[in-house]
């Protein structure tokens, strides 16, 4: 996995990790297409912070679970 030229002309930054996960990254993306630990932490944070972004717009609830609680709300006599 090159570097596209969107990337190369990406301003980046420093982030500190431990030594010893560095260790394990770099062995873990051995004989893959990702070319640094860099490049793939960039990858794995993308990822993750998509994820959150996504379900701050999700329902916290399903309607399944709201009818369980109203359920659980009408056993205790709240409604």
């Amino acid at each position: 996995m090159g570097l596209t030229d969107k990337e190369k002309r990406v301003k980046y930054t420093t982030v500190s990790i431990p030594l010893t996960l560095y260790n394990r990254i770099k062995k873990l993306i051995e004989g893959t297409g990702f070319t640094s630990v860099s490049q793939y932490v960039t990858y794995v944070l993308r990822e993750v912070v998509a994820s959150h972004e996504e379900s701050k717009y999700e329902e916290p609830f399903t309607e399944e679970d709201k009818q369980k609680i109203i359920e659980k709300l009408k056993k205790l006599g709240y409604i």
